[in-house]
């Protein structure tokens, strides 16, 4: 599969050779490595350049990123897949309960990524699975998947800065007091539990989640909650540490009474197009078995 980019060169880029023009564009060292490799993969006005081709005002500069072997060890595997939008460089899914992202031990054929991996089989299109924001397997919402390497590049330096803006929605053990506010309390990983993490403040990273109450019956809460800060277990355990975890948690709170998994939902995400530049927002309804508590 091909993806072709052309950009046209400006005063104010110069002076600058083609390699330093795609590096600004967010051509990584690998992007770099394989367009020198790639017959043509640099052109200049149409013809073959390299990357230290000096530009001038005007330039037409084309690359050609081709990708002709699907990432390996991902088994193509039948199963529905929720597409919430679909371009040349990005795909967004909505991902169900009880589906890991990637392959794993014990989890060879039932992946997100294996149903990606069909998805685009079928197409006659090999597919590198990128995955750019994680979720646990029990965990619902929103992902985005890159689906060429500069996409990738340029997506992964907005999670590193924060750029991408995440929210998600969770059921909570009671009602929080005060309904809104901010949790700024340090993660560490729990002593003696290569899994748990918890509030430390000896020890922890910065970590800062932002909760705001939704809806409330008498003994759980539905709570909105975006984050600024990306640590292992954030949200569980900030809104632990508060006194109200979420419901169907088997690792910090193992009530299975209303719901059989932990319930927390990635709802909405805001980033900016790798291409294009243009503002996204794409938000994803609540699942059913946690929309069901508060109809």
């Amino acid at each position: 599969m091909n993806r072709i980019f052309e950009y046209c060169v400006a005063d104010s880029d110069l002076p600058c050779t083609a390699g330093e023009y795609l590096k600004r564009k967010g051509c990584s060292h690998q992007i770099l490595v394989h367009l020198k490799k790639t017959e043509k993969g640099i052109l200049v006005n149409n013809e073959w350049a390299y990357v230290r081709t000096p530009l001038q005002a005007g330039d037409l500069l084309k690359i050609t990123l081709t990708e002709d072997t699907p990432s390996q060890n991902i088994v193509p595997v039948a199963m529905p897949l929720s597409i919430v939008y679909e371009d040349e460089d990005i795909l967004l899914l909505n991902k169900p309960a009880d589906m890991p992202v990637h392959p794993s031990v014990n989890n060879y054929d039932n992946t997100l990524a294996n149903g990606a991996a069909w998805y685009y089989a079928q197409q006659g299109k090999p597919f590198v699975f990128r995955c750019i924001n994680r979720l646990d397997r029990d965990t619902t919402g929103l992902l985005i998947l890159a689906k060429n390497a500069l996409s990738a590049s340029i997506l992964s330096a907005q999670m590193k800065k924060r750029e991408i803006h995440r929210t998600y929605q969770a059921i909570v053990k009671g009602v929080p007091i005060p309904e809104s506010g901010t949790i700024d309390a340090p993660i560490a990983r729990k002593e003696g539990s290569a899994i748990e993490r918890c509030v430390d403040f000896e020890k922890g990273e910065r970590a800062v989640t932002h909760y705001r109450v939704l809806d409330s019956r008498n003994d759980y809460s539905l709570v909105q909650l975006s984050l600024e800060t990306g640590r292992t277990h954030q949200i569980r355990v900030h809104m632990g540490y508060l006194g109200h975890p979420l419901l169907g948690d088997y690792l910090y709170y193992p009530d299975f009474s209303r719901i059989k998994r932990v319930s927390l939902h990635s709802y909405a995400l805001s980033f900016t197009h790798p291409m294009t530049g243009s503002p996204l927002t794409f938000r994803a309804p609540l699942p059913e078995d946690m929309a069901d508590l508060f109809a």
